[in-house]
């Protein structure tokens, strides 16, 4: 019975910190989150675990499509950005179809690169 309330506990403090998160900071939790689901579909395809490598990959996909979506394209750099997460969703759906670890990794190392300069942005501009 304390497991389930401190599940329960969890995923509270979790919708709250998301709901007071800056946009900022939701776009970090978005990079975050895509690292974690390649890393869990990583281990599945390790696993020779289809369903799990395919459920994850298909998490971070639509984390990328979520990532493109937010873009405003009046600013040049959203062209930048928009080509990368195209690159990154492409690789992402290869990797899924192939089930092909260093496929992954490849996308896994752009969206990391992304998270890092996103960090350095907030750093940069002193955003929380």
């Amino acid at each position: 019975m304390a497991r389930l309330n401190n599940n329960n506990a969890a995923k509270l403090y979790l919708q709250n910190s998301i709901k007071t998160a800056s946009p900022a900071k939701l776009t970090l939790m978005l990079y975050e989150g895509a690292i974690k689901f390649c890393n869990i579909a990583a281990e599945g395809i390790d696993e020779k675990n289809i369903e799990k490598a395919h459920k994850n990959i298909m998490k971070a996909e639509d984390i990328i499509l979520e990532l493109r979506g937010t873009l405003e394209m009046k600013y040049p750099v959203a062209e930048e950005f928009d080509k990368v997460y195209d690159y990154i969703y492409r690789r992402l759906v290869e990797a899924n179809m192939k089930k092909d670890k260093e496929i992954l990794q490849d996308a896994l190392k752009h969206i990391k690169t992304m998270r890092d300069t996103w960090k350095e942005v907030m750093r940069i501009n002193n955003v929380q």
